[in-house]
């Protein structure tokens, strides 16, 4: 039965059906040494929809998905939106416990993965999610099916939509709370349409479209599959970054847009070929998901052009609750560049102070939005629902501040999620693991100031009786996080104490303990 109204708008499966059918020989995905056209992509699109189809894989199945960086990730995140499949990506850098814990809470069905960096934490996994049916794999393995090879026995027909609605759960990705445990945000059709829509009228994409996709597919960069194919542009998929290989990429494909983390953009500008590689066809790079150095964004603007557009959102309304663009990057005024942008006209956005009332201008308040962007939900979660959505907004959790041009400033968070290189790390989750050491009494994380990363994973530690502090301890702790959470979460400082300041209840006072890493220093979000 059809669910479609007559008020229904074009969802992310109608966009992508219309971008791939759009053309036929135009380039659109690199594959290995030649690019592959529309038509290849649609067929090659075609096909694996239908090896999800043959599994019983149809429409509000839970497929995760586990992957380095390949072509094929692109094709598999356009077939599940066609075949009507809810997307859950697993982060690559994740441990397997993050792992398991997604798969179980989530219900998922299926596993696909990547053989050659993930084929026995796949196993693993099926081991510890009992719920999951199926294994796929981009490529053989002998645990579980072909994936390739199960959609190369099908013939490409024409795509056909899925009997989907605005309000549908399109796919689900886990952040973390205050209790610690990863919260699944419940991210419908409506809001991905609605982010692509603002993206498109507000996102200065180049009329020749040659994006280089350098950071992982599980993250952000996924989010600029309609846009591209709306605008008949081509993918060029790095493996994994590294200057080098980026550098390489630009040159020999004369790349014209690309989306870093900030500290992705450092580590460009910190290597020997930022002066001499040609990033002359570079129009624009998207940046964002981490605060970002305004001297750092001075030298880049100063070393390769005013090609820099910054966004800013959350996984529960995403990418574009803020843009600021080329032109608004003025290292005349340094302090703007501690901004990340005007807010989106297409949003409603207010500064709420703690009784929800609107805050005088130039004050600080939480971020707090509404409109179509905006999440469904936490999965199974209706208090921490209805908490994020206390007095009929979104409670963003940052505090910013509009200055007296209109571009918002983050200048701190409600929450203590740490921003580490553009990734989320949540201190409970790394308190918990360094607590089960026989060394640590007491333990608080916390995000400190770093050039590099924005923000650095920073553990502060009461040792045991017996206890030594030393490099032999602190680099015994940091394999202990890398080995039970992976290594994002893993401190890239620990500081032992004599004791850790409390409230007047007993518990860490964070607030305290950050205050002597944050004095003087610009806690910016970009």
């Amino acid at each position: 039965m059809n669910k479609a109204s007559l008020f229904d708008p074009p969802l992310m499966p109608d966009m992508i059906i219309e971008g791939l059918n759009r053309y036929d020989e135009r380039p659109c995905l690199l594959l290995g040494d030649r690019v592959a056209t529309y038509r290849e992509v649609r067929e090659e699109t075609s096909r694996m929809v239908q090896a999800l189809h043959s599994l019983g894989l149809k429409q509000g199945a839970r497929i995760a998905v586990l992957s380095a960086n390949r072509p094929e990730v692109l094709s598999n995140i356009a077939a599940m939106q066609i075949a009507g499949c809810c997307g859950i990506p697993l982060h690559p850098l994740g441990s397997l416990e993050d792992h398991a814990y997604v798969l179980n809470t989530a219900g998922v069905d299926a596993l696909i993965f990547d053989p050659s960096a993930f084929g026995e934490h796949a196993l693993a996994l099926r081991e510890r999610a009992p719920g999951l049916k199926h294994l796929l794999a981009f490529g053989g393995s002998e645990q579980a099916t072909d994936y390739l090879a199960l959609a190369a026995t099908f013939e490409a027909t024409a795509l056909q939509r899925p009997d989907v609605t605005p309000e549908d759960v399109s796919s689900i990705s886990f952040t973390g709370g205050t209790t610690g445990k990863p919260k699944g945000v419940m991210c419908s059709y409506r809001a991905t349409a609605y982010m692509t829509q603002i993206q498109m009228a507000d996102w200065e994409f180049p009329e020749e479209l040659r994006m280089l996709i350098a950071t992982p597919l599980s993250h952000a960069a996924a989010a600029f599959l309609v846009p591209v194919l709306q605008k008949g542009g081509a993918f060029y998929v790095m493996s994994g970054f590294s200057p080098d290989a980026f550098f390489d990429m630009v040159e020999t494909h004369r790349i014209t847009t690309t989306m870093l983390v900030p500290v992705m953009l450092y580590f460009l500008l910190d290597h020997p070929r930022s002066a001499s590689a040609d990033l002359s066809s570079l129009e624009t790079v998207f940046y964002g998901a981490s605060p970002a150095s305004p001297a750092r964004l001075t030298q880049a603007i100063e070393q390769w052009g005013p090609v820099f557009q910054q966004f800013y959102g959350q996984a529960e309304a995403p990418m574009v609750l803020a843009t600021m663009q080329r032109h608004e990057h003025d290292p005349e005024k340094p302090e703007r560049l501690a901004a990340c942008g005007r807010p989106s006209p297409w949003m409603h956005m207010a500064l709420l102070d703690s009784a929800g009332n609107i805050v005088d201008p130039g004050e600080p308040g939480e971020i707090c939005v509404r409109g179509p962007l905006v999440m469904n939900g936490y999965l199974d979660q209706p208090e921490a629902t209805a908490e994020a959505f206390a007095g009929g907004w979104l409670h963003t959790g940052d505090v910013g501040r509009l200055d007296e041009d209109g571009f918002l400033h983050i200048v701190d968070r409600t929450k203590d999620m740490i921003v580490s290189g553009g990734f989320n790390v949540f201190p409970r989750e790394v308190e918990d693991t360094l607590s089960a050491h026989p060394a640590v009494a007491q333990v608080v994380v916390i995000g400190t100031p770093d050039p590099q990363w924005g923000e650095a994973v920073t553990a502060v530690i009461v040792l045991r009786a017996g206890a030594e502090a030393g490099e032999a301890l602190t680099a015994e702790l940091q394999a202990h996080v890398k080995a039970a959470r992976g290594s994002l979460q893993s401190p890239k400082r620990i500081d032992y104490v004599d004791a850790i300041p409390l409230t007047a209840v007993g518990k860490p006072d964070k607030k305290v303990v950050r205050a002597r890493y944050w004095e003087g220093a610009s806690r910016q979000v970009g």
